[in-house]
C-alpha cells in the first residue's frame, strides 16, 4: 500500500476523524499499521472514514495483543462461527485498500514470489473486520490505551476447470485468495444499518471472482521474503509465470 492519505480519501469518498499518517510500504507485514475504511453513524447518517489499524485482529476479550499475529486472515466460509470474528462480522465490518498482494509458490529454495494486482493500476479493496482492544496496563486518559486492529477475509480460489485467463492462473497459484470487493459490494458491506451479516458475506463472496478477473500476476524477486526490504523494486517483474 503506497498511496497517499489524500489519494485514498478522494478515491473512496472518505473523511478523517483525526489526522493520520500512512507511510508507503511495498512489503506490509502482519502487525504493521494499515489503512481501513469503515462507516459510522453520525447523527443517524452513515459517514465513511479512513483510519489506521494494526493488521491482525485482537478481539476485545483478548488478554494481550499477541493473538493478533495469528488473526491476519479470516475464512469467509466460517467467519460467523468463530468466536473471534462473529461479533465483528455483524457490526464492525471494514474495507482494507491495497495496491496488491504477494503469494508464494513452490517448495524450499525453489519458492517463487508473485505480485497480484489490478491490471488497470487501481487499488484493491478487501473485505475486512475491525475491533477495538483496551490495554489494561495503560491509564484511562492514555491516548494509546485503545488499539484498533483488522483482519482480511479470504475465500476459495476459482474451482479447477477454467480453460485459461486470470482465474485459472489464480487457481494455479494458490487455493485461497483475499476476498476482494467492487464499489457496489463495498457499499453494502460497510453499511452500518445492515443487519444480515450472513447475507453480506454471501454477497461479497459471490462477486469476488468477477473482481479478480481484472487482476494480473507478475513474478517478482525473492527480496520480498525479508520484511526489512521495502521499496518499489519489490514489485518489479522478473520473469514469466510459473
Amino acid at each position: 500500500m503506497a498511496r497517499a492519505v489524500g489519494d485514498l480519501l478522494a478515491e473512496f469518498d472518505a473523511q478523517l476523524e483525526e489526522e493520520i499518517v500512512i507511510p508507503p510500504s511495498w512489503n506490509v507485514a502482519p502487525t504493521a499499521d494499515v489503512p481501513i475504511l469503515l462507516e459510522r453513524l453520525v447523527d443517524g447518517d452513515p459517514v465513511r472514514q479512513l483510519h489506521i489499524a494494526r493488521w491482525g485482529l485482537v478481539p476485545s476479550w483478548a488478554k494481550d495483543p499477541g493473538i493478533g499475529s495469528k488473526m491476519i486472515n479470516a475464512r469467509s466460509e466460517s467467519v460467523l462461527e468463530k468466536p473471534a470474528f462473529r461479533k465483528a462480522t455483524r457490526s464492525r465490518r471494514c474495507a482494507v485498500p491495497a495496491d496488491g498482494y504477494y503469494e508464494w509458490k513452490g517448495e524450499g529454495r525453489g519458492k517463487q514470489p508473485y505480485y497480484v494486482h489490478p491490471s488497470d493500476g487501481g487499488p484493491i479493496v478487501f473485505a475486512g473486520l475491525y475491533e477495538w482492544w483496551k490495554d489494561p496496563s495503560k491509564a484511562d486518559g492514555d491516548p494509546h490505551r485503545w488499539m484498533l486492529s483488522t483482519s482480511i477475509l479470504t475465500t476459495d480460489s476459482p474451482p479447477e476447470g477454467y480453460a485459461g485467463g486470470m482465474l485459472a492462473e489464480l487457481t494455479a497459484l494458490h487455493d485461497r485468495v483475499p476476498l476482494p470487493m467492487n464499489r457496489e459490494t463495498m457499499q453494502a458491506w460497510l453499511d452500518p444499518h445492515a443487519e444480515d451479516a450472513a447475507a453480506l458475506v454471501d454477497l461479497v463472496r459471490s462477486g469476488a471472482h468477477d473482481v479478480a478477473e481484472g487482476w494480473t500476476i507478475d513474478a517478482v524477486g525473492t527480496a520480498v521474503g525479508n520484511v526489512k526490504n521495502d521499496s518499489p523494486e519489490l514489485i518489479q517483474p522478473v520473469g514469466s509465470l510459473f
